[in-house]
């Protein structure tokens, strides 16, 4: 957090100053789930207030469920985004086949809209981010760091969704990404066990970057739309190729009895 994150208020110093700059730094996420507060001392400091006023603010900030206080070990951000589906829905969806597809064609579009505006609203701050994750991503993809790549991967997509500066969006991705992350629809793992799909991800993440660093919505679009178009054929060939192999261990063990 920079010293200009939290602002002194005015007009009397009240809580509700206070409640509302902190309301908004979470909208616009530029605070994060789990994301630690600065200690009480130094939080009233930047704001110029009292520590009573603070407690008030911060307290109306639990009663909102947007903080929570853990006992000597500080004040968070909540849990804001949480799971866009319950838990019975997320056990429904990993029995049945269907539903990865759903979500790719969800995302074919969420991702191309989100891309294209991108490119037309990214400030200069926002292609510098796009920038440096996109080259740590490389480093990682060369160096063969694939776990890192993955989660790259994820805060690639979260960049675009914030340089696209709608919040709906963004925080929509934000919970989009969470099940990826998670495994609920498909495991990035598989997809790269198909020849050349590793490296062809890894281009088509640079296309994207590169259509939104050049501000060409239309390129943006295509180039999201086109990577969620291979993610979804290569899913359908991984899933084949686990069966092909279950069925030929299958013969391989019936041969041996």
């Amino acid at each position: 957090m920079t010293d200009e994150l939290f602002a002194p208020v005015s007009h009397g110093r009240t809580a509700d100053e206070i409640v509302l700059q902190i309301e908004r730094l979470i909208l616009n996420g530029v605070l994060r789930d789990g994301e630690r507060l600065p200690g009480e001392r130094e939080l009233a400091q930047k704001f110029e207030i009292s520590r009573p006023i603070l407690r008030e603010a911060l307290k109306e900030l639990e009663n909102r469920e947007l903080l929570v206080s853990r006992h000597g070990g500080g004040t968070y951000v909540a849990d804001v985004v949480g799971q866009i589906f319950s838990r019975p829905l997320v056990e429904l969806i990993r029995r049945h086949g269907q539903a990865v597809r759903d979500y790719l064609e969800y995302r074919r579009q969420l991702e191309g809209l989100t891309a294209e505006l991108a490119a037309r609203r990214a400030t200069e701050t926002d292609k510098e981010l796009i920038r440096r994750i996109i080259e740590r991503m490389r480093d990682a993809h060369r160096e063969g760091r694939f776990e890192e790549e993955l989660a790259s991967d994820v805060e690639f997509h979260n960049a675009i969704g914030d340089a696209a500066h709608n919040i709906i969006l963004m925080h929509t991705l934000r919970a989009c990404y969470r099940l990826l992350s998670d495994g609920i629809f498909y495991n990035r793992r598989v997809i790269f066990t198909i020849a050349g799909a590793h490296h062809a991800v890894m281009q088509q993440h640079e296309n994207i970057a590169q259509a939104i660093l050049t501000s060409d919505p239309a390129e943006a679009r295509h180039a999201a739309e086109a990577h969620i178009d291979f993610i979804s054929r290569v899913t359908d060939e991984a899933v084949r190729a686990g069966e092909w192999d279950r069925i030929a261990q299958l013969r391989l063990t019936q041969k041996k009895a």
